[in-house]
């Protein structure tokens, strides 16, 4: 018997088997569609939800540095939104909240493009992985803290020549807060989803919903302290120093409003901003699918 017989096919060059292995191992196609829509959807979702996250951020540090109440700073922030919409849209606050907003989706959004390439997925595939959360956590903890920085130095009534430094120890606290935030939001809800009972949320698309918008919401009686207490040590910086039992005290009197306020913004951030990103997406990849 000849040595080729229980072969039917001749073998394929060096070459063509290289090639053969690429296409197989990278799903290149529309790449570049595929990033735009990244980016159209991450946009989208922080052009819903950052409007009232600028405001609600600004209520709660006017709040803190002079003592007007939140729901004060709300009415003038929207009206003003309303009456002067150049003026909301193309101010520092909201470009900060924006940027904040959207790179944070934007980086999940490349994180599932660039794995669904290199593991010749389909395009709409989401992974929920280690390197996805701990990218999209630097990112946010970065943006924000700077952010949170720039908004006490713009809002705060006792620097109002903005010399003063933030302190060392009010970032500290602010990488603490985000930490815990975003821990509940990407953590704890898979946790906690199971224990729901059936009186309370039927199916597991709805316990895994509640417990992705209420998680995060109820964490904010644990981190708004460290928010609090971190504005407070850069508004109040007299030359003898305050005591703890100062500082407590500013912290118990803007406590429980701003602990709401707070709750208030993590439901559009990363509630609303999240759905709307994520089925966007999904949609549009799903249609490029279909077209390719």
């Amino acid at each position: 018997m000849p040595r080729n017989a229980l072969s039917s096919e001749a073998p394929l060059p060096m070459s063509a088997i290289t090639e053969q292995s690429i296409s197989s191992d990278w799903n290149t196609n529309r790449l570049g569609a595929r990033l735009g829509v990244d980016i159209a959807s991450a946009a989208t979702a922080g052009a819903l939800t950052c409007p009232v996250i600028t405001v609600i951020d600004r209520a709660i540090i006017e709040k803190a540095a002079k003592g007007v109440p939140i729901r004060q700073t709300i009415t003038s922030c929207f009206r003003s939104m309303f009456t002067k919409p150049g003026s909301f849209f193309l101010s520092t606050p909201f470009l900060l909240i924006y940027t904040l907003y959207t790179s944070t989706y934007l980086t999940a959004n490349t994180i599932d493009t660039f794995t669904s390439t290199v593991r010749d997925k389909p395009f709409s595939t989401v992974f929920p992985g280690t390197a996805k959360f701990l990218t999209t956590t630097a990112v946010n903890m970065g943006i924000c803290v700077y952010k949170d920085a720039r908004f006490a130095r713009i809002f705060a009534s006792c620097h109002p020549s903005g010399a003063a430094k933030v302190p060392k120890i009010s970032y500290g606290l602010f990488c603490l807060r985000d930490s815990i935030t975003i821990f509940a939001s990407f953590n704890i809800p898979a946790l906690v989803a199971p224990s729901i009972p059936d009186s309370i949320a039927a199916t597991p698309g709805m316990k895994a919903a509640l417990a992705q918008f209420s998680c995060p919401a109820l964490m904010q009686f644990a981190s708004t302290p460290m928010h609090l207490l971190g504005l407070d040590l850069y508004n109040r910086q007299p030359p003898g120093g305050l005591g703890w039992r100062e500082r407590a005290s500013r912290i118990r009197r803007d406590y429980i409003p701003s602990c709401f306020a707070r709750m208030g913004k993590i439901v559009p951030a990363y509630g609303v901003g999240g759905v709307v990103n994520v089925r966007m997406r999904a949609s549009l990849m799903e249609y490029l699918e279909g077209g390719k």
